[in-house]
């Protein structure tokens, strides 16, 4: 079989690493790709109509939509209009991800956990949410917003200041058009992701994403600044099936009353507090970035099987199973990152830190220029390792992000921290 990965990230890099090594797989294509799935895939440059024509020409058997945009976009639905077996849902299931204000309402109609909430259709409104709420509020733009369209604010002039860059300077364009505004929830973050077929799910193992920029969890929210798995640590198999039962069951059941089925993966993004009480951040339908580079470098089981049984068949089919030990993932991000990253600069330091399916280097933000390997994005490289705990696993990685640089690299020195 030939498969068509759509997006160019350290997330669409895991997974064609990934398809690769599956037996059923003879040929990983990817668009567009970037200077290191070049190494495991065929990259090609193309528009989304496009898709359809190269994937029938190339004879293409499943078609991997990675980012949120093609999902929201109905990508999937023109595939499968088409006859293309799809890893990815229909438009209308991926309106959970591409509208914040939708997923709040859905997970109050549906009685999942989550924060209290105001939705704003104006300035003025969200000003009266923060007030409402108090000083502890988290502000969201309702639409994509690259992961960067959630604000955290500890006082209620952060909230009111959130407010007005999302909906008045219009930080994140027409997502910022109507926002949530939440009490904040406290505690540590989980992330939780199934693939599923609509109605059964297979879970991957729990990971933990880091978010803002800086350690210690300071600075701006990112798209992702690194994660580990599993999260054993903070997910013991009792709260694993709790979420199991009061989130993952009951959203797939209630996506499907409303006639918008998700097949391909629901991911949901957790808050957990010491008291053992939980709430649902966010949900996406597709993998994590970068939480996808950890958990397909411990995964010892065939992910094209997968995808083939999420799309119409039944992935209770599928055995998943596991590597031991603990795998964990270090960004290195562009100099201006999150907001301005600086690129073009050569990246140097490649060469020889990889080995074997244990350390390997995801690339994201990477193109060539040349025949040298330069920045072109935000997040620059998903630097991974796995080993047999989470010590080993941090050290190996730590080692070597240490090998590789480029102008202005920066990346957290706490990833798995808190794991440990």
């Amino acid at each position: 079989m030939k498969v068509l990965v759509i997006g160019g990230g350290g997330r669409e890099h895991a997974m064609c690493w990934k398809l690769a090594r599956s037996p059923q797989v003879e040929e990983v294509h990817c668009a567009p790709g970037n200077a290191g799935i070049a190494r495991d895939a065929t990259c090609v440059k193309l528009a989304d109509g496009d898709v359809p024509d190269y994937a029938r020409d190339r004879g293409i058997g499943l078609v991997a939509i990675g980012p949120e945009g093609p999902l929201v976009g109905g990508m999937g639905n023109m595939l499968r209009a088409r006859g293309f077996k799809v890893f990815g849902p229909q438009a209308k299931a991926a309106t959970l991800e591409g509208s914040k204000v939708f997923a709040k309402q859905f997970m109050k109609r549906h009685g999942i956990p989550t924060a209290d909430f105001d939705v704003a259709e104006s300035f003025a409104e969200a000003e009266d949410a923060v007030r409402h709420f108090g000083d502890r509020v988290v502000v969201k733009a309702d639409g994509l917003a690259a992961g960067k369209g959630v604000i955290v604010c500890s006082t209620i002039d952060e909230g009111v200041q959130a407010a007005s860059t999302i909906m008045v300077d219009r930080a994140f364009g027409e997502a910022g058009r109507r926002v949530v505004v939440e009490k904040r929830l406290e505690g540590y973050e989980l992330s939780l992701i199934a693939v599923t077929d609509g109605e059964r799910y297979k879970m991957m193992i729990p990971a933990q994403d880091h978010k803002p920029l800086l350690d210690g969890d300071e600075g701006p929210n990112t798209g992702g600044m690194g994660a580990y798995c599993p999260a054993r640590n903070i997910a013991s198999p009792e709260l694993v099936e709790r979420i199991e039962r009061e989130v993952i069951v009951p959203t797939l059941q209630g996506m499907r009353e409303e006639e918008r089925p998700i097949r391909g993966v629901l991911y949901a993004g957790l808050m957990i507090d010491g008291d053992g009480s939980l709430g649902v951040l966010e949900f996406n339908l597709r993998f994590g970035d970068p939480e996808t580079q950890p958990q397909l470098t411990m995964m010892s089981s065939d992910l094209a099987a997968l995808m083939l049984e999420s799309d119409g068949g039944n992935v209770s089919n599928v055995p998943v199973t596991w590597h031991e030990g603990v795998a964990v993932t270090v960004v290195a991000a562009a100099e201006g990152y999150p907001v301005s990253p600086r690129k073009g600069d050569p990246i140097t330091g490649l060469d020889g830190v990889e080995k074997g399916d244990e350390r390997i280097v995801f690339h994201a933000g990477t193109s060539l220029d040349d025949g040298k390997v330069v920045v072109s994005g935000g997040r620059v490289l998903g630097i991974t390792a796995r080993g047999p705990d989470l010590d080993t696993a941090r050290k190996a990685s730590y080692d070597m992000i240490e090998k590789i640089g480029f102008k202005g690299m920066q990346y957290r020195r706490d990833i798995g921290v808190k794991g440990l």
